[in-house]
Order: C-alpha cells, then sequence, then structure tokens
C-alpha cells in the first residue's frame, strides 16, 4: 500500500538513504537500489497551484526528463542509466556516477594547480564539453539547465581520456528549433562565466569544438549571438 502518494519500493529505498538535495522542483536522494548505487529523484507536490495542474505539470516534466535521458544514452552520450520510474509519485531512480566530480569542481581544482599544466588540461576539457554538446542538440535534446555543476567527470585518468557525463535533465525538453539550442548554450555561457571568471577564451574553445562537430551549428551559433545581444541591451537598459 502507498503511504503519501509513494510506492512499495520508493518507500524501501527510502528507509535506508540520504538527502543530498532539496530544490525548488525536487528532493535528492543516495542510496541503494537492487544492489546498485542510486539517485532518487523526487518531484513533490507545490502547494502553490492547482492539484490538477500540479499533477499534470509535474508528469509532463517527469515524462520529458526520463525521455531526454533515454534519447542522450541511445545516441551513446554518457548520462545515468535510469533504473525505475514511478509516475504515481514522480519518482526517477538514476544511477549513481561513482567516481566522479562535477565540471565545476574539477576546473577549480585545476586553476589551483601549477600554472604550466592548466592550459593543456583546460583545452582537452572545453573541447570534450562542446563535443558532448553538440551530440545532444543532434539528438535535439535541450537541457534547459546547463552549468558546470551538471556535467560529471569520470574520476582517474587524464581529461582527455575521462568520461564526461551530463546530468539533472529536470527542465529538458525535445526541440530542433535553432533558437532552443541557442538559449541552451546561452544558459551555458552565463553559468559558466559567472562561476568561472576570466575564463571567457575558454569558454570560446569550446564553442569552437561544438561549431566543428555539429553540421547545423551555424544558425545555434547565430541565434547565440542574438541572445547575447538582447542580453546586453536589457543590461544596458538596467
Amino acid at each position: 500500500m502507498a503511504v503519501d502518494g509513494r510506492s512499495v519500493a520508493v518507500q524501501q529505498f527510502l528507509k535506508k538513504t540520504e538527502l543530498i538535495k532539496q530544490g525548488a522542483e525536487a528532493r535528492v536522494y543516495r542510496g541503494i537500489f537492487l544492489g546498485k548505487p542510486t539517485i532518487l529523484k523526487e518531484r513533490f507536490p507545490k502547494l502553490y497551484r492547482h492539484p490538477l495542474l500540479d499533477e499534470k505539470l509535474t508528469h509532463r516534466r517527469t515524462v520529458q526528463e526520463v525521455r531526454a535521458l533515454l534519447r542522450c544514452r541511445k545516441a551513446g552520450i554518457s548520462a545515468p542509466a535510469v533504473y525505475f520510474v514511478d509516475y504515481t509519485c514522480h519518482c526517477i531512480f538514476l544511477e549513481d556516477i561513482v567516481g566522479s566530480v562535477t565540471v565545476r569542481d574539477y576546473i577549480t581544482s585545476i586553476q589551483l594547480s601549477p600554472q604550466k599544466s592548466q592550459e593543456e588540461r583546460l583545452d582537452h576539457l572545453a573541447k570534450k564539453m562542446g563535443l558532448v554538446l553538440a551530440k545532444m542538440h543532434e539528438e535535439d535534446v535541450i537541457h534547459g539547465d546547463l552549468t558546470t555543476s551538471n556535467m560529471l567527470l569520470k574520476v582517474g585518468g587524464d581529461t582527455e581520456e575521462a568520461d564526461l557525463f551530463l546530468i539533472d535533465f529536470g527542465l529538458s525538453y525535445i526541440s530542433a528549433l535553432p533558437e532552443d539550442k541557442g538559449v541552451d548554450m546561452y544558459v551555458l555561457e552565463k553559468a559558466f562565466l559567472s562561476t568561472h571568471p576570466n575564463t571567457e577564451a575558454l569558454f570560446e574553445k569550446l564553442l569552437k569544438a561544438y561549431t566543428a562537430s555539429y553540421r547545423k551549428s551555424h544558425s545555434v551559433i547565430n541565434k547565440l549571438n542574438e541572445v547575447r545581444l538582447r542580453g546586453r541591451k536589457r543590461s544596458m537598459v538596467g
């Protein structure tokens, strides 16, 4: 029998787990599911919304997230495996990428290392990010919340050989529109430069790898530049 809308599978998982993140949209737990290290993402009701509308929107978000993850994995893009989905309580059981660090933390650690080794390692990372994002947009997946915190890098080996995982597809959707892809890259640029100051040249290298890898990148970059211009105009007005 379900308690508070949670299925037996969710109840059992939550008995031996830890809450690792509480966001505006969901709670994220870490534990073991069917003997595997697992992340559970649980979307909770928004009390300020009408219950029927909230249920519809939350269900759609859950479906879109699962669809984006499966689409990425099918295309060979590294993303967490989906172990189980409970659409009744809007819970997704995902692979826990053990032995990984966020790209945000990785960049910070590199910047604290000796100057001599920084540039080459960061260049490899920027190229890898550009290649992965190009592949994601080839599949018409819009992430919706691209930040260096939503990318994981497997620890071990050098950056060139490391595996880059995309995570947290909670705002994702499917779209072939260049503008949506341009906005996706703009969100990343804003997050990237605010989190990692003085890395404008590094982001341009990311864009260069993205452009070289994605045959439809020209229209996306045009849209990115349009969004950049609108953003600068808003800043000037403000």
